[in-house]
């Protein structure tokens, strides 16, 4: 399944589609091809997880500029997840015909699929989900000690792919702690000490690179410094960031999951099989609450503004209703628990009436917000392939951000591109270009950085092409005239 899902992804050009997806990937790239290679490339925002896990395969230029740097790690985790959920399943339920649901729900959703393709971190994040699952659930039948380490495992790797991940680390000590038959408070306690390392190490790099140990939650490109305080649906309004989630997670799950999941709960009630559920819905609650108090916005079609940002988040929703389901051959009459397999046929039905990816609302969003961005990355890409020899030097903005995207399709080094990420010599090239001018051409967006420095002393490079397009501020590329 993760084969195939690969190869849609690849031969139709998909993999690099999110604008993070090609962010993500540039960025493990620039910590071993950059002008300034090494640890400070990692940034401070996103964690690290993703970055690393693909760093074995981004040295490949042919696999770094077609994505599949990307494709290949994260589809690994989308086995670990699978294997994980299905023997999480099998212990919270003690039941093989509900474990066989849970993976099936979840193997089957098109837009896990396509998550499962790209270098974007909600699926190797429910490799770390299903691994902790699994731990916790096996040290309720096992009490081993192994469980225990890797559930703190699992955890880190949680916490250190996604923020919800540090959201859970309480929960997960409780559970641990609730499960164990003695020492209860011992393991509260060193579980959670031992997973809070994970937080602590990465405050200690924003320390590290910027002297402010938050910079990832209130730095200048932290999430709340690029709402910038403007106001969205659902900003300190509870009952709105609730109504804005569950769309998104209907949205990522269908309305035959969702139904199915909801059975499921009434199921796993009458069992007394709910902790597992419990534990997922966690992750929901924390996206309730960052939309409510931590200035992220989600947008989807079907509401006001109309429009797709961040609907991938309701992700969650699919783990969650995935092993509601399993729950519902539970309480099948015996003579029917043989066609509890036909139990998935519900999940995946909406997706079989409607089988275009238009309708896979993970799919659809990175197709959306990549019109304008695929069409100049495209041309621009095909300039430099034309005219550009090496060792001339790119003078830009970013180096693992969209500008990137460009070098990456044309099978340009990052180490040819001068950007902000490279310290001083940017710095002293967008201050003083008629003085300090490196690099021969130079790759800027009208209003950014760059942009304004060459206009501020114009003559140094020349205007060689100009590309329009509709969403996004016009792309120049400039040629240096100064020898």
């Amino acid at each position: 399944m993760a084969a195939l899902a690969a190869l849609w992804s690849y031969s139709n050009g998909y993999i690099l589609y999110y604008g993070d997806a090609q962010s993500h990937l540039n960025l493990s790239r620039s910590i071993i091809d950059s002008r300034t290679p090494g640890y400070d490339q990692l940034g401070t925002v996103w964690l690290p997880v993703l970055h690393a896990i693909c760093l074995p395969f981004v040295s490949d230029l042919a696999l770094w500029s077609s994505g599949l740097a990307g494709t290949i790690p994260v589809s690994i985790c989308f086995i670990a997840a699978g294997l994980f959920f299905y023997y999480a399943a099998r212990y919270a339920y003690d039941n093989r015909l509900a474990a066989g649901v849970v993976l099936a729900c979840f193997v089957l959703n098109p837009n896990i699929l396509y998550l499962a393709t790209i270098p974007m971190t909600e699926i190797v994040f429910a490799a770390g989900l299903g691994g902790i699952l699994f731990s916790l659930f096996r040290f309720r039948s096992t009490q081993s000690r192994n469980c225990l380490v890797l559930g703190i495992a699992a955890s880190w790797f949680m916490s250190l792919t996604r923020y919800d991940g540090w959201f859970l680390i309480p929960f997960s000590s409780f559970a641990f702690a609730y499960f164990a038959k003695r020492h209860r408070w011992q393991i509260f306690i060193l579980f959670g000490a031992f997973a809070a390392l994970a937080p602590l190490y990465w405050c200690a790099h924003n320390w590290w690179e910027t002297a402010n140990p938050l910079d990832f939650y209130n730095g200048p490109y932290s999430a709340s410094a690029i709402q910038a305080g403007r106001p969205y649906p659902g900003y300190h309004d509870w009952l709105v960031a609730a109504h804005y989630y569950a769309k998104a997670g209907e949205l990522c799950a269908s309305w035959g999951l969702i139904s199915l999941g909801c059975i499921g709960l009434a199921c796993a009630t009458v069992k007394k099989v709910l902790a597992p559920l419990l534990f997922l819905v966690l992750i929901p609650i924390f996206y309730i609450w960052s939309i409510h108090s931590s200035g992220l916005p989600i947008h989807v079609p079907q509401l006001w503004p109309h429009s797709y940002y961040n609907t991938r988040y309701g992700i969650a929703v699919v783990f969650l209703a995935a092993f509601a389901a399993g729950a519902v051959p539970l309480l099948l009459p015996g003579r029917f628990r043989r066609y509890g397999w036909a139990i998935p046929i519900i999940a995946v039905l909406p997706w079989l009436v409607h089988p275009s990816p238009k309708n896979w609302i993970c799919w659809k969003e990175s197709q959306v917000n990549s019109d304008s961005r695929r069409v100049w990355t495209a041309a621009a890409a095909n300039f430099f392939a034309a005219h550009y020899t090496p060792s001339e030097g790119i003078l830009t903005m970013s180096g693992s951000g969209d500008m990137a995207g460009i070098f990456c399709r044309a099978g340009i080094p990052l180490s040819e591109a001068l950007h902000e990420g490279n310290g001083p010599a940017w710095l002293a090239a967008t201050t003083r270009p008629d003085l300090f001018h490196p690099a021969s051409w130079a790759v800027a967006q009208e209003g950014d950085k760059v942009w304004r420095a060459l206009q501020k002393y114009p003559g140094v490079y020349q205007l060689v092409m100009q590309i329009e397009t509709k969403d996004d501020p016009a792309l120049l590329i400039f040629r240096r005239e100064i020898p």
